[in-house]
């Protein structure tokens, strides 16, 4: 734990990236782990949570640092990622106007778990968990072993004194708060994805922001968009996650392999392309999702769906390609000598 005050060099955040951040454009590659800080720090004041909560500011920078410190440098599931889910948290409570439909403590649920949602992520997803009978699986019965554990290290940095930015409020509020940031990290588990959006459809049409349950599941869907966001953001934001993505699946496929374990095709280096990864995964889980939250927010099509549906186009577009340089690799070798086939000679 940190007990000195925080030393990250402080990012003075110009107007342009304030503007920018909440926006899902906002280039994510840009930044050093300090400016990263920076901007979340900013993203709590801005959304008045510092101040409604009586949140301590160099608590506040306290906490981020420890958060920082305890994710992993995975290819893929890494602070940056982390500070990428909580930038699109913050840019769909802009867009969908949640301030004005939610609670603040709903507010501080959904950032505070977006923040945490992959804490000690090990590189290596619930299925190796499992398959491989790990610490994590056995010590949570096979149960989402991994958001399970994104959860207790969430609480082990609040439960430092100094790190707690949820000290000042009444034990009802945390116990609340405590509820929904576990059932929030727990949401992002992928096993759970049919479950949470079946539940979502059956009641967006009728959606009540007075019932207590359809908000739960709305901030279920919206954490859930969030951290699968990437393909919302423009192609050259985007493209470099499918590769730091495939890099930590492959690390997995090969770990299998070597310990005679099954691999799934979505994982194996020898099965899976770029654009037959992300063709299922837009067609089948991303635009679905979105497309229910439209129905809720008609703002999201353009700013969302609209990317998705480029994105789909131009993987199809790819795969047509890798599939007809497949087709002339493996096509019998026709070559002609004025006019006189390569056989008859």
């Amino acid at each position: 734990p940190r007990r000195d005050v925080p030393s990250y060099p402080k990012y003075m955040l110009s107007q342009e990236t304030i503007g920018a951040l909440r926006k899902p454009t906002f280039d994510v590659w840009l930044w050093e782990p300090n400016e990263m800080l920076s901007c979340l720090e900013h993203m709590f004041h801005d959304l008045g949570l510092v101040k409604d909560f009586n949140i301590n500011p160099i608590t506040m920078k306290r906490w981020l640092m420890c958060i920082h410190d305890n994710y992993r440098n995975n290819p893929f599931h890494n602070f940056r990622h982390c500070f990428c889910v909580t930038q699109m948290m913050y840019s769909m409570i802009s867009l969908c106007n949640l301030q004005a439909k939610i609670s603040q403590i709903d507010i501080l649920m959904l950032m505070t778990a977006s923040v945490c949602h992959d804490l000690d992520h090990p590189g290596y997803n619930n299925t190796y968990q499992i398959n491989a009978r790990t610490e994590l699986a056995v010590r949570y019965n096979d149960i989402s072993p991994l958001e399970n554990h994104h959860c207790a290290v969430a609480f082990q940095i609040l439960a430092q004194p100094e790190c707690n930015i949820l000290s000042n409020l009444d034990k009802e509020q945390f116990k609340r708060i405590r509820q929904g940031i576990i059932t929030l990290i727990l949401a992002t588990d992928m096993a759970r994805h049919a479950e949470i959006l079946d539940s979502f459809k059956e009641t967006v049409d009728e959606f009540a922001y007075s019932n207590e349950e359809h908000v739960t599941q709305l901030k279920m869907i919206l954490i859930k968009c969030c951290d699968i966001s990437n393909e919302v953001r423009p192609m050259e934001i985007a493209e470099p996650w499918v590769d730091c993505l495939l890099e930590e699946y492959f690390m997995q496929s090969d770990r299998e392999k070597s310990e005679g374990l099954p691999v799934a095709p979505f994982m194996d280096r020898d099965k899976v392309t770029k654009p037959s990864a992300q063709i299922g995964f837009l067609k089948f889980v991303l635009i679905p999702m979105f497309e229910t939250v439209a129905r809720l927010f008609p703002e999201v099509e353009e700013v969302m769906l609209q990317p998705l549906w480029e994105s789909r186009d131009r993987y199809e577009e790819l795969k047509q390609i890798d599939d007809a340089m497949k087709e002339i690799r493996t096509a019998p070798s026709q070559v002609f000598y004025n006019g006189t086939e390569k056989s008859d000679l």
